[in-house]
């Protein structure tokens, strides 16, 4: 979740009909004039396309479409004389999510926001090649009044977890709650810990990854870690061990930033990713027969057949977040228990520990 600097304003309306629409796709080159300097970026593009939503543009430059004398920077850079600006025009969004009776498991609810315990496999919002079954189609359903800070296919998200990552993830009803939790988020006030099982012995009981991420060199899906490059961004996570089994640990990770693949990549750069873990570990299934083998144990869980699937995503779960209350202040916390796949395992695993 990148939640820097959130515009207060102009953010729900994303279906205008902007008179630059036929240069959207194609860079757009600017020089910063005597009257633009210190201006912030997002600012000085909203000027030059006055009919396009602030959202899109911040959506643009949250996604690297616009550069600064070949730099990356972030919608609240100011500029400088004499500086380029480049900008690409992101296309419009898809429609509103359309409402979809999805169950939803409910941590917490009032008029200011909502806690779901998200399942794994579910999209949180709509994106290409995940139009339906997403967690902002079961909030359109469920909920009357939902946030519009973050656009039109967004209603009500503050942040995001990866689709085969469960857990905890805070809902915005209102804008100004969204507004406010956004700045906790930027302001790296919010507390996070997820249980991850990785493979592999981690070495120290506790350690603090610091180490930036960026785009991957040759893979659109995938993030690495990568210093110098102008998509690279600081990135730390404390990671504590919690048990050890053979072949495999159960941590929790506590993540300072929210860089996108952050607990992975960086668990992976300990040489213990996380199991299940098809982009960064190279297995995607963990089968009864798979754990007797690697944990030498021949009769572990007995009672299933070798072929049994255990796990057929990452083992990583957002299990805690706290943060204050948007409207009161109050210090809030929200637990998510551990869903079936990763207590069955767990389960199995404790048999054999010591």
């Amino acid at each position: 979740m990148n939640a820097e600097d959130p515009l207060a304003e102009d953010q729900g309306n994303d279906q205008e009909s902007a008179p630059r629409e036929s240069t959207a796709g194609t860079p757009d080159r600017y020089v910063v004039a005597e009257s633009d300097a210190g201006q912030r970026l997002d600012v000085f593009l909203s000027a030059r396309y006055p009919q396009v939503s602030r959202a899109r543009i911040r959506r643009g430059i949250d996604n690297h479409l616009a550069t600064v004398d070949g730099q990356m920077k972030k919608a609240s850079y100011r500029l400088a004389l004499e500086q380029t600006v480049q900008f690409t025009l992101p296309p419009p969004p898809a429609d509103r999510p359309q409402p979809e009776p999805i169950a939803l498991e409910l941590l917490y609810e009032d008029d200011a926001m909502v806690v779901v315990n998200k399942p794994p496999g579910m999209v949180v919002h709509p994106a290409k090649g995940h139009w339906s079954g997403t967690l902002a189609s079961a909030l359109v359903h469920h909920f009357d009044q939902l946030s519009s800070a973050g656009g039109v296919t967004r209603p009500g998200i503050v942040h995001r977890l990866d689709r085969d990552t469960s857990g905890a993830i805070v809902i915005a009803k209102t804008d100004s709650s969204h507004e406010n939790l956004s700045r906790q988020f930027q302001a790296r006030s919010v507390q996070k810990q997820y249980v991850a099982v990785v493979r592999g012995s981690l070495g120290p009981d506790r350690d603090l990854v610091d180490q930036p991420i960026g785009n991957h060199q040759s893979h659109r899906q995938k993030k690495a870690i990568r210093s110098g490059h102008a998509s690279s961004r600081s990135a730390q996570t404390f990671v504590e061990v919690v048990s050890r089994f053979p072949g495999y640990t159960l941590v929790h990770a506590f993540p300072k930033t929210g860089r996108t693949h952050q607990i992975r990549l960086h668990l992976c750069h300990l040489r213990c990713p996380v199991l299940c873990d098809k982009l960064y570990s190279g297995e995607s299934r963990l089968t009864v027969g798979q754990l007797r083998s690697r944990c030498r144990q021949p009769d572990l869980a007995s009672d299933l057949p070798a072929e049994h699937t255990l796990l057929e995503r990452q083992a990583l779960h957002a299990e805690r977040i706290a943060l204050a209350h948007p409207t009161t202040g109050k210090p809030m916390e929200f637990v998510a228990p551990l869903p079936a796949d990763i207590q069955g395992l767990l389960d199995i695993l404790r048999t054999i520990r010591g």
